[in-house]
């Protein structure tokens, strides 16, 4: 039987392969002064662009439509599943105040289809948006809310009550045509100072009962060489994950709860994912290295593991891709 997530006396969960995340205060004013500061980047050479592969879509095949940061549209069957949905242009419990959004959403929030499912990985501001959150309850008031343990009262504050619950390693059956299986990540939780993990982080994996497919949606994340093997030694098989890349530097004070893309290649091969997806980048500006770095380095991850790059894909907002 897997684990359970360990907590401290007060209450606070934390990490099991790893003890210091690097989020004092102290943290964060050495990260201002530069204490933390990587070395240059390798320059991203003009006019680079992602090789990714002229296939023609299909509108009735299971799909994946990025929207922004770590929101993904995940269709299959006429059933529609939204991951950390964010409209907002400011992520922060104030507006005009913190990281604003770089790029307009591709897709408006009432443009979308009707949304069945929403998953969510922790109650980070850019991750669980009060104002997108509010504008879908009212929009479609029957989605069922899937978030970590103790992410529920928020939640039930707002007066949506559809909601499951789950720790790592819980699951739930939906509808007979999806299961859904709450997964460990490295990563923290709160959204102010008092909260820090109270609540629990964590990515899932949706088995698609009906069509034979999986999905992983890894959340934000540290890497570990235990949480993803473990993943990938659990489930038969996964067709598509989707995996940050973005918001890694400066890796002193990043890498505990942030991965960069050759850790973000290590979980693609860690779980033995079919296709893989980019995220956590380019919506927001929360890290240092330039807003087009991530997928030149994604890239060079996949060559010096001698992958594909076909197979882990940095698609653009609005895109849509078949899996």
């Amino acid at each position: 039987m897997k684990e359970p997530p360990p907590r401290t006396k007060k209450g606070r969960y934390v990490n099991p392969h790893i003890h210091n995340i690097r989020r004092k205060r102290r943290d964060f004013v050495l990260w201002m002064l530069g204490f933390y500061r990587d070395y240059p980047f390798q320059r991203v050479k003009p006019g680079f662009t992602y090789p990714v592969p002229d296939t023609p879509f299909s509108p009735e095949k299971p799909s994946a439509t990025w929207i922004g940061h770590s929101t993904y549209l995940v269709s299959i069957g006429g059933r529609h599943i939204l991951t950390d949905p964010i409209w907002s242009n400011w992520c922060s419990p104030v507006p005009f105040v913190g990281p604003r959004r770089k790029r307009r959403a591709p897709v408006q929030l009432d443009d979308l289809p009707r949304i069945d499912y929403v998953l969510i990985s922790h109650d980070h501001y850019d991750h669980l948006d009060r104002r997108t959150v509010d504008r879908l309850h009212a929009r479609y008031p029957d989605i069922l809310w899937v978030v970590p343990q103790g992410v529920k009262k928020w939640f039930l504050s707002r007066g949506i009550k559809k909601i499951a619950e789950l720790s790592w390693w819980e699951e739930i059956h939906i509808d007979s045509a999806f299961k859904v299986t709450c997964v460990p990540s490295q990563h923290f939780s709160g959204r102010k100072t008092k909260d820090l993990n109270r609540t629990l982080w964590g990515g899932y994996v949706v088995e698609c009962l009906l069509w034979d497919k999986t999905f992983y949606f890894v959340g934000d994340t540290g890497y570990n060489k235990y949480h993803f093997k473990e993943i990938g030694e659990h489930f038969e098989k996964i067709d598509l994950s989707l995996i940050p890349i973005g918001s890694y530097s400066p890796r002193k004070f990043m890498a505990p709860v942030h991965i960069e893309p050759k850790d973000a290649v290590n979980i693609h091969m860690d779980v033995g994912s079919k296709l893989s997806l980019g995220m956590h980048w380019k919506t927001f500006r929360l890290s240092e290295e330039p807003t087009d770095q991530p997928p030149y380095d994604l890239l060079y991850a996949m060559k010096k593991q001698n992958l594909d790059p076909s197979s882990f894909l940095a698609i653009q907002p609005g895109e849509k891709v078949n899996w």
